[in-house]
């Protein structure tokens, strides 16, 4: 941690790094809200959507390394993989030994697709063409959830 923590975590719990937390929460809470739905669109549960994050930072991940990066119980994952296998959306195959590896298809993809299109037009309206401080965001943002998806808090 940097030198300055303390200051930045305060005596209380209104600190900057945990006004930034609660920010972080309630604007993903309201996108998520304005995301499309229909049948272009597969739904899935906040569960899923966290499996199928880590599916796509780590291609062929196994299960229990999913259930690593994402702090879900592995029960928890092992259901959501099932799910989501049946909407089409992860591919399991076996590995050399007992191993399985996961990675999203081309269903998956093809719907990360139609959500970006969707949030990017939706945040482009608000922010306008003020990309340089998108772009800052956007990487501190990518540090924090190397971090914090890193089989532990020490590294990628």
């Amino acid at each position: 941690m940097p030198r300055d923590t303390k200051d930045a975590v305060g005596a209380d719990a209104g600190g900057p790094l945990a006004d930034l937390a609660d920010l972080i929460l309630n604007v993903g809470r309201l996108v998520r809200a304005r995301t499309p739905e229909g049948p272009q669109v597969v739904t899935l549960t906040e569960t899923e959507r966290q499996v199928m994050r880590v599916v796509d930072l780590y291609p062929g991940a196994a299960p229990s390394e999913i259930a690593r990066r994402t702090r879900l119980q592995r029960t928890n994952v092992s259901t959501a993989l099932r799910s989501l296998e049946g909407k089409g959306m992860v591919s399991r195959a076996a590995t050399n030994g007992r191993g399985i590896a996961v990675r999203s298809t081309e269903r998956a993809a093809a719907n990360l697709r139609v959500l970006r299109a969707a949030w990017a037009q939706e945040l482009a309206v608000i922010l306008g063409d003020d990309l340089d401080t998108v772009r800052k965001c956007t990487h501190l943002l990518s540090h924090l959830e190397q971090r914090l998806t890193a089989d532990d808090q020490g590294g990628p």
